[in-house]
This record gives structure tokens, C-alpha cells and sequence, in this order.
């Protein structure tokens, strides 16, 4: 499970202030404005620190595409893509999720229109939420699924670590729906294998993603 990290950038000057986010929530896109608290640094993907979760990396193949939050029997999965100057991506995503995923409804939630509905299992069917942030030149998606996902208690815990979550797209070119990179937190960019900071756990492998392309 991950552990919280001292902060997540180097001591500021006092006098350089980090300017006051001009939203209520997230996600955030790493160049705005955005509350400075303690996250875990996996390169693409910033996440707040929850201590009842069991975050783990998500994976196809050898590539790290996604994160997995576990929490009891409900799982919140998030995955970062690169998206068009342009325009969003989450009118196509959903269409997309709708051809492969029968029984899912739209429906209004916290960060628009969302998917819900029964996802058919080889364990039964299971309640799922799909919600589809579109962010500057970034695409976020979120899947809560679980017995709790349509239960505000259980689910409202995984929708508050998703406002907080920091997107870092990068400057880098990338094609459309290209996962954005992520990496174990202690590793540099370039893959190597940094000094252990104080009070990370050895990083766990998680479950196989599906990609959503």
C-alpha cells in the first residue's frame, strides 16, 4: 500500500506563494493553481494520500497504464490519456464503453454526465460508475465498481480521492489516447531506480487493465 510522501515538491521560498486554485475540486492539471498537499508521486498521475485504500499499479503487459484503488470489496480504477488540443475525449470513450459494456445507463453525476450500471462477471453481476473527466490536452477515467458504487458512502470516498488526483501530462508529444506514463515512486523519469524515501512500502504489482482503445 502506498505510504504518504513528505511533500510533494521542494520547500518554496516564503516569499513565492503558490497562487489559490480558481476551482473547488479537481482533478487538477499540474499547471494550475492547486491545494498543496502530501500526494504520491508516480509520474502521470499525483494521487492524495488515503490511508484505508490499497493503491496499487495497474498494468498491460510490462506498461504501466492505470492505478487501482482497493478498498474492501469496491475498487476505484483511474487511468490517464493523452487527448487533443482540441477537443475532449469522453463523448467517444463512452460510446466506445457502451458497445462493449451492455446495460449501462447515462446518468448526471459530480463531474457530469456518467455511466452506471450491472457489468456482467464471471462472479455475477456487479455494480459499476464510469466517470470521464476531460482535463487540458489529458483524459481521465474513472471506474468505481463494487457493491458500494451506488452507495454515496462507500462510493463518495473513492469520488473525493478522484478530485484531488493531479494529472501531469507533460510537454511531450503523444498520440491521441496514448496512456499517459507512470512509474513506482521511486523511480526517476528516466526509469532508474532512486533513493528509498522514508515510510514507502516495496511497491506491490496490481491487476491487469483492460485498455479502453
Amino acid at each position: 500500500m502506498f505510504r504518504r510522501r513528505r511533500r510533494e515538491q521542494p520547500e518554496a521560498v516564503a516569499e513565492q506563494r503558490p497562487a489559490a486554485p480558481t476551482r473547488e475540486s479537481g482533478p487538477w492539471d499540474a499547471d494550475e493553481p492547486h491545494p498543496d498537499t502530501e500526494r504520491v508521486d508516480l509520474g502521470g498521475l499525483r494521487l492524495p494520500h488515503n490511508p484505508d485504500f490499497d493503491v496499487r499499479l495497474a498494468s498491460v503487459g510490462d506498461q504501466h497504464v492505470g492505478v487501482v484503488a482497493i478498498h474492501g470489496d469496491n475498487t476505484l480504477q483511474l487511468q490517464a490519456l493523452a487527448a487533443p488540443r482540441s477537443s475532449g475525449l469522453w463523448d467517444e470513450v463512452k460510446t466506445k464503453i457502451r458497445a462493449q459494456a451492455k446495460g449501462l445507463e447515462e446518468r448526471e453525476g459530480p463531474f457530469g454526465t456518467e455511466l452506471a450500471g450491472l457489468l456482467k462477471t464471471d462472479g455475477g453481476d456487479r455494480p459499476a460508475r464510469y466517470l470521464g473527466i476531460d482535463g487540458p490536452r489529458w483524459f481521465l477515467l474513472a471506474v468505481i465498481s463494487g457493491p458500494g458504487a451506488d452507495d454515496e458512502a462507500v462510493s463518495g470516498a473513492f469520488v473525493d480521492f478522484v478530485k484531488d488526483v493531479v494529472v501531469v501530462r507533460g510537454d511531450e508529444p503523444m498520440a491521441r489516447e496514448e496512456p499517459i506514463p507512470l512509474r513506482r515512486p521511486n523511480e526517476q523519469s528516466g526509469g532508474d531506480v532512486g533513493d528509498e524515501r522514508p515510510g514507502f512500502n516495496p511497491f506491490r504489482r496490481g491487476p491487469e487493465i483492460s485498455e479502453i482503445r
